[in-house]
């Protein structure tokens, strides 16, 4: 049977900023099997703007919060995109009750990808199962493994972010008149998340930090969203006697700007999270700690030098996984020692040009 032409596709991911990071390898996979197909992407409105300007993306689509709490409002957005669309190629990635309306407007679609799910047998009509092993990049290139059975599918398994030469440049301008000093070591720092219960000790960061200070004369920059995160992090920095050399006044208003200020970073280093992805995507060096509930294996996708961290399971794989130890014990695995020995090796390679 021939396969019907792919012209129009449209990609569906709404979630964090991790997730829709992630999923540029979706869309880049796309790109490279049908190069002359456009490909618009589906996001919450408040992480669309990180987007812009990717090859591999024609068109954004936003959903407001308003949009998606209002099921009236929903539905006839959604509904408006699919009718217009007409699109050859669904792939929804997650396969919820809400993103399955997209289909349910488009049956006409010859290629509706999504998750097995009891609820969407007859919406979607290629169904693939959630794969047990592997990472997130693999986990989500799984999707398009039902086309292969019509189409010769380039998978690209990395994940990008571009960020323009223009915004670098203003955002060069906003750091420097912070104080950031670009002859020196530049490290952009994430001592909190958006959920309190994945960051690290704060005791055992605040001696890392102090090291990296020390030994490579570097400047921190604190990163943080909203008022809960910065909180912590000038309790951070007050409990390390207000120092200098960390920076809690260079502030990123959007999405777009902290990727600028990454990609002025010479390295990485904090908790896991999307900035780290951010970091990924933009090829900026990095090293996170890994909570008990986020494992390297799946959350630490293309792995090689320049993008490392550390979990439990690296110092006890057995306390680790055993379901009787607690997750603040099995944290707790996590010292500073055992956290520098894998960092400094990373230091000496990525930030060792501007060392005093």
């Amino acid at each position: 049977m021939n396969a019907k032409p792919v012209n129009k596709i449209i990609v569906l991911r709404f979630r964090r900023v991790g997730d829709a990071v992630l999923t540029t390898a979706v869309c880049s996979s796309l790109r490279k099997t049908f190069p002359d197909a456009t490909i618009d992407y589906v996001l919450n409105a408040d992480i669309a703007p990180l987007f812009e300007n990717h090859p591999d993306i024609d068109r954004i689509i936003p959903f407001a919060n308003e949009e998606m709490s209002h099921w009236n409002t929903y539905l006839r957005k959604v509904r408006q995109i699919m009718s217009s669309g007409k699109y050859d190629l669904i792939v929804d990635t997650r396969a919820t009750v809400k993103t399955l309306w997209f289909s349910l407007f488009s049956l006409q679609t010859p290629y509706r990808l999504g998750r097995k799910k009891v609820y969407n047998r007859f919406l979607q009509n290629y169904r693939i199962k959630e794969p047990c092993a592997g990472d997130k990049i693999s986990h989500l290139l799984s999707l398009l493994h039902p086309l292969e059975k019509r189409f010769k599918v380039s998978f690209a398994t990395d994940f990008r972010l571009y960020v323009t030469p223009e915004e670098q440049a203003a955002f060069r301008i906003e750091m420097k008149n912070a104080g950031i000093d670009f002859s020196k070591p530049v490290i952009t720092c994430a001592i909190a998340t958006r959920l309190s219960y994945k960051v690290w000790d704060g005791e055992k960061m605040r001696r890392i930090l102090e090291r990296i200070i020390e030994r490579y004369d570097a400047q921190l920059i604190f990163n943080f969203s909203g008022k809960e995160e910065e909180a912590v992090a000038v309790q951070l920095h007050n409990r390390m006697n207000n120092h200098p050399r960390v920076f809690t006044n260079v502030k990123a208003g959007n999405l777009r700007e902290l990727a600028s200020m990454i990609s002025l970073s010479d390295f990485f280093f904090g908790n896991e999270g999307g900035p780290r992805h951010i970091s990924q995507a933009l090829g900026i060096p990095s090293f996170a700690v890994y909570p008990p509930s986020a494992s390297k294996e799946v959350w630490l996708p293309g792995a090689d030098e320049r993008f490392q961290g550390i979990e439990p399971a690296d110092i006890s794989e057995e306390k680790a996984k055993d379901p009787n130890v607690s997750f603040a014990s099995k944290f707790e695995l996590l010292t500073v020692d055992n956290v520098w020995e894998k960092l400094e090796p990373m230091l000496e390679k990525y930030i060792k040009i501007k060392k005093t």
